[in-house]
């Protein structure tokens, strides 16, 4: 008997995404964002990435033995609730909600899981519904798709779940224990959000533009350690300032409340508005970056020091994991050997987990997550047909060489719009969805940033390399297939690929292993022979604010509305005119 098995996420409001594993293999991954073109998908249910997840593995919606949701009821014997009635005092209502009511959002949930089942023709009756806790199905994302075979030290930091923010445990011998939970409003994930939006950026959306501001800013100018601490093993945010609900919210002209209170605006002055990175702003940043990164690794340390010299091996996910920098310090302790962080850390990857835990509880081990190329694909025929029916009329011709003719473009200078194989899964283009620059070309990343992505000035763009390269180029060698981390880049390469160094002379790297993505592989094999360096600089195939690109015309869409002059789909050269 086959086990095929369905990951829906979305329980949260945001970023609902749909995964499918067929006997412990994961065939197919999407975020709805791609196929609604609508940027996290707020408040939708993973329809469209469901029905893509059914079509590519080619079964009927009959078929699917079990559906895996990332959220589940959470008991009253259980100190989450009391913990978060307990900490949120202020607000009476809510407080006594959490008691009384406290798993109203899980049923509002699970109602709108079947109401999505019944419309891909999914019988709620005779499908199995496995309800995983929010933060065990970030954990078992890390863990199941991790391939450690040793006792694992299990991390996960992100706003929250149903009450948990923080997860610490450990997997062993395919069973995941659970050491310590931190509970709402205790959420370090939370703080570092609330302080975004005090940067003038959107929670869940613009914590990783924090986190590249930071570098030019001096933490020695502002101290924020009295927004949280940790201590005797617990973990606490200051509510007078931050993870604030209620009356406590800071409210602007037009009413919308934000995460913290008006207490911080008195502190540390006006909500920044407006794409530029000045002081007294990027302190903040830098300090919140420091405070995130010093509290994490007490907290690692205290909860999973011991298992960590005992083999080594972390998973980490949650939105935190995401947090490149903090991943670049966790790397650099001499106990750890290696860290894997689950691509897809945010909520989108808790499909994955969700489904991965419910094929392993039934007995079926899931695969060792080798890449992400797990989205929808076209065919010439499917990517011509898209042309021909564009309005803008695009003048295409087809490539015989495509690694060969694109590497020569990009050697020349010119920005290219790469759109090959499958679509990734998580929000990094790795090759996929991407468009690519030559890093050693004077000035390319403003050209990009300025003509097709229109996005802040200071935030860094990223290195696609061979993975023999990684050594030569950094400090550290770490296996890094998926921009999780960053690393220190030796002073020759610094020369050599002057465009994909940040501020602080690092950079988000992706070392790609031969076999993975093979186009991509041979484009940087081609730009090697011509620049001397098997290297291109790589940002997602969007424009600011939109989601990444799925279909050709989407990559149509985008491309004639941006200043890109070539656009490579499969072995179809679109060229603007002139």
């Amino acid at each position: 008997m086959s086990l095929i098995v369905l990951g829906l996420s979305g329980a949260l409001n945001h970023d609902p995404s749909a995964a499918l594993y067929i006997d412990g293999e994961l065939v197919a991954a999407a975020e709805e964002e791609r196929f609604v073109r609508d940027k996290h998908a707020k408040n939708r249910m993973p329809y469209e990435s469901a029905k893509f997840c059914i079509q590519q593995a080619g079964i009927k919606p009959s078929d699917i033995d079990v559906v895996a949701i990332p959220f589940a009821p959470i008991s009253l014997k259980d100190p989450a609730r009391w913990h978060y009635a307990k900490r949120y005092w202020y607000a009476p209502d809510r407080a006594l909600d959490a008691l009384f009511n406290g798993n109203r959002r899980y049923r509002r949930y699970r109602n709108k899981v079947i109401w999505l089942l019944e419309q891909l023709g999914i019988n709620p009756k005779e499908v199995e519904l496995e309800s995983v806790e929010h933060h065990l199905s970030h954990a078992a994302s890390a863990y199941y798709c991790s391939g450690f075979k040793e006792k694992t030290a299990i991390m996960g930091i992100d706003g929250k779940g149903e009450y948990a923010t923080t997860f610490f445990g450990y997997g062993e011998n395919g069973k995941i224990h659970k050491i310590k939970e931190f509970y709402d409003p205790d959420s370090l994930g939370g703080l570092y959000g609330a302080i975004t939006e005090f940067l003038g950026f959107e929670m869940l959306d613009g914590e990783y533009k924090v986190m590249g501001m930071a570098p030019y800013g001096d933490t020695s100018k502002y101290d924020l350690s009295r927004l949280a601490k940790f201590e005797k093993g617990e973990l606490k945010i200051n509510t007078e300032y931050a993870n604030v609900i209620g009356l406590r919210r800071y409210k602007d002209g037009e009413g919308k409340g934000y995460y913290f209170s008006p207490k911080l605006i008195e502190w540390l002055g006006e909500k920044r508005e407006g794409d530029i990175a000045d002081e007294p702003y990027i302190h903040y940043a830098a300090s919140m970056q420091k405070l995130f990164e010093d509290l994490a690794l007490q907290m690692m340390d205290y909860y999973l020091g011991d298992i960590l010299k005992e083999t080594g091996k972390l998973a980490f996910s949650g939105g935190g994991a995401l947090n490149v920098k903090l991943n670049q310090k966790i790397v650099a302790r001499d106990e750890l050997k290696e860290l894997f962080v689950q691509p897809a850390s945010g909520d989108a990857g808790t499909a994955i987990g969700a489904a991965a835990y419910a094929s392993e509880m039934r007995g079926v081990s899931v695969e060792k997550m080798e890449h992400v190329y797990l989205g929808p694909s076209y065919t010439t025929e499917e990517i011509i047909a898209a042309c021909e029916k564009h309005p803008e009329k695009p003048k295409y011709k087809k490539v015989r060489n495509v690694p060969k003719d694109i590497a020569k473009i990009l050697a020349g200078g010119d920005p290219v719009a790469w759109f090959q194989g499958r679509m990734e899964f998580g929000p990094r283009a790795l090759g996929g969805r991407s468009i690519l620059g030559c890093p050693s070309v004077d000035g390319v990343a403003d050209r990009i940033n300025e003509q097709i992505k229109f996005r802040e000035r200071w935030r860094p763009f990223c290195p696609s390399m061979l993975s023999r390269v990684a050594p030569e180029m950094f400090k550290v060698d770490h296996p890094a297939p998926y921009m999780t981390f960053t690393f220190e880049v030796n002073e020759d390469w610094k020369d050599r690929v002057p465009e994909v160094v940040h501020e602080d002379g690092t950079a988000r790297a992706q070392a790609l292993q031969p076999g993975v993505n093979d186009p991509y592989y041979k484009l940087m094999e081609e730009m090697e022979k011509l620049t001397g360096n098997a290297v291109v600089m790589n940002t997602s195939l969007n424009r600011r604010g939109e989601a990444m690109i799925c279909s050709p015309q989407d990559a149509l869409n985008m491309f004639f509305g941006s200043d890109l002059q070539y656009l490579i789909m499969e072995n179809v050269l679109v060229v603007k005119e002139g």
